[in-house]
């Protein structure tokens, strides 16, 4: 579990959602860095080596040279500031400020929301122990999350100011990375063309692909709520 000298490090198993936000901006950033799969199956969180980095025993854990970073919102400011230069860390405290609030809201209502409320509640709990009134609730919640996203992106494609992004611009990517993983379908009135398409460009998903991402469909009556 050592890393190289001189090179970026990043632990974590690619099937987390926060380890997911710092693998895209590495490679928006087109940094030399090696993975080191860890969590999940994978193991290692609680090995004194592995504490010795995040005494929390939770991944993503970044390790640039001798610095070492936890928590994934922690790190994608670090290597916007580190290596992005001004086209990912802007030099004016309000243009960050635009950028940490979204960042900041995806992690505190959206994710919330969505990731736990229904990606977990509904697909990763077993049929007979599912609450379907709570995630019914989170659903809405969900829903009221994309409409506002899909109002701030009325006039604009990105969230921060401009597509290089700065740390915003991962974090409004990453949005969308739950969405297309479970293929949920956006607000009927353009929220998967404003959040989704440009967010499968990014992520690499072909125009040819793009079609299958926005046909995947929860079971019918799910989306309106009516679960159960």
């Amino acid at each position: 579990m050592s890393a190289a000298c001189g090179k970026t490090t990043i632990w974590g198993r690619r099937s987390s959602f926060n380890v997911q936000k710092v693998l895209w901006l590495a490679e928006e950033l087109g940094l030399d860095y090696e993975h080191v799969p860890a969590g999940g199956q994978f193991g290692q969180l609680d090995t004194p080596a592995f504490l010795a980095m995040n005494p929390h025993g939770k991944v993503p854990v970044l390790r640039d040279d001798d610095v070492t970073v936890w928590e994934s919102h922690a790190i994608l400011r670090y290597l916007a500031a580190r290596h992005g230069g001004p086209a990912f860390w802007p030099v004016q405290p309000a243009a960050r400020a635009r950028a940490d609030g979204w960042m900041d809201w995806a992690q505190t209502a959206l994710q919330p929301a969505f990731l736990v409320g229904v990606f977990w509640g509904y697909y990763r709990t077993p049929e007979a122990q599912r609450d379907t009134a709570a995630v019914a609730r989170n659903l809405d919640a969900t829903h009221a999350c994309l409409r506002k996203l899909d109002e701030a992106l009325t006039d604009q494609p990105y969230l921060s100011e401009r597509r290089g992004f700065g740390p915003g611009g991962p974090a409004r990517r990453d949005v969308a990375l739950p969405l297309l993983r479970t293929g949920y379908p956006a607000s009927a009135v353009g929220a998967r063309a404003r959040l989704v398409r440009p967010a499968s460009s990014a992520a690499g998903v072909s125009p040819a692909c793009d079609g299958a991402v926005r046909r995947v469909t929860w079971p019918a009556g799910f989306l309106t709520g009516r679960v159960g």
